[in-house]
């Protein structure tokens, strides 16, 4: 088959297509032949020697694909061979056949093709985990999004409104990534380049603060968004692209019963992220197939021409998600 390789930490020039050879099965898993794989800023942490793949997670680059079942190990029951998928994956989506655990492959939502499928997995396995299980955001909670065009943001701003009908803000860099916020459902938007944050929450939180907050930034961003909390508020980071490093005021939180969390979910075993596949096709596939909840694709990208896929997302500048065309045969044949 044919894979994208890192010859060596570095810039987008140093992955390559090669030839290597099929995955070998492990019991539980199941071989998919790829359609088409997301991209995602995971994927570009561990091309730039940032982000080591955990143990028994596969070396190649790439975390959610969509595709067609093409065998199983002797142990799996569902998805059979034949099935078309979505799964996140743990490592090996940058190739035309990778090895997936059973219970993380999902059906494919009604009337969504292979390149809206392969933009799914990771950001809605990631929006729920943090936003539901680590964030606990309850039903007509207020939730603040740190980068709502992002494919995180979007999938978290849609389930806190779309399923908890809470009060949702979102930051943004420009206008246009503000009124697509908009457009996915939050009720406010705030460009960070030229409105204060902070202040401009607190105003529409007639003061009160927000219930949860999203971030992946950190850093001096962090004692900022735990005096943006109501009292039993949470702040739950994705990551900390502004710092690893935080002074916080921990009177406040033990004052005000605040929680500080974050979360990696590529170590988190197969039965953890099953438990999330199952409540996202219970919960969420259903509101995709009705359109309520949606994807937003900024661009695809032939596999071979990969780096110009981590190009775009280094240049922060896309809206949703980009999409590698592994498979252009099966993309063009659809799901069926």
């Amino acid at each position: 088959m044919k894979r994208i390789e890192v010859l060596q930490a570095g810039g987008p020039d140093q992955m390559v297509l090669a030839e290597a050879p099929e995955p070998v099965l492990r019991a539980g898993e199941v071989l998919v032949r790829v359609a088409a794989a997301g991209v995602n800023r995971p994927d570009v942490q561990q091309r730039k020697g940032l982000y080591p793949p955990p143990p028994e997670a596969s070396p190649i680059l790439g975390l959610d694909v969509a595709g067609v079942v093409e065998r199983v190990a002797d142990d799996v029951t569902w998805p059979p061979p034949g099935t078309p998928v979505c799964a996140l994956a743990n490592g090996g989506g940058y190739a035309e056949l990778c090895a997936v655990p059973a219970v993380q492959c999902m059906p494919i939502p009604k009337n969504l093709g292979f390149v809206e499928a392969a933009s799914l997995p990771e950001v809605f396995f990631t929006a729920w985990n943090n936003v539901i299980m680590l964030g606990r955001l309850a039903q007509g909670e207020s939730l603040l999004v740190q980068g709502g065009t992002s494919g995180v943001g979007m999938a978290a701003i849609q389930i806190a409104k779309s399923l908890r009908d809470a009060a949702v803000y979102a930051t943004a860099g420009s206008a246009e990534k503000c009124r697509v916020c908009l457009e996915y459902g939050a009720d406010a938007a705030i460009d960070y380049k030229t409105e204060d944050w902070v202040s401009r929450t607190r105003e529409l939180t007639g003061g009160r603060g927000v219930d949860v907050v999203l971030d992946g930034q950190a850093g001096p961003y962090t004692d900022r968004e735990l005096g943006l909390l109501a009292p039993d508020g949470r702040v739950v980071l994705l990551a900390s692209h502004q710092g690893a490093m935080a002074e916080v005021n921990v009177r406040d939180i033990v004052r005000r019963r605040l929680t500080l969390t974050g979360s990696t979910l590529r170590p988190r075993p197969p039965e953890y992220k099953g438990r999330i596949a199952r409540a996202l096709v219970e919960e969420v596939w259903p509101l995709i197939a009705l359109g309520r909840i949606r994807t937003r694709i900024h661009a695809t990208v032939p596999l071979a021409e990969v780096a110009a896929a981590h190009a775009m997302l280094e240049a922060g500048e896309q809206i949703g998600k980009v999409v590698l065309v592994v498979d252009r045969t099966l993309v063009d044949a659809g799901p069926g």
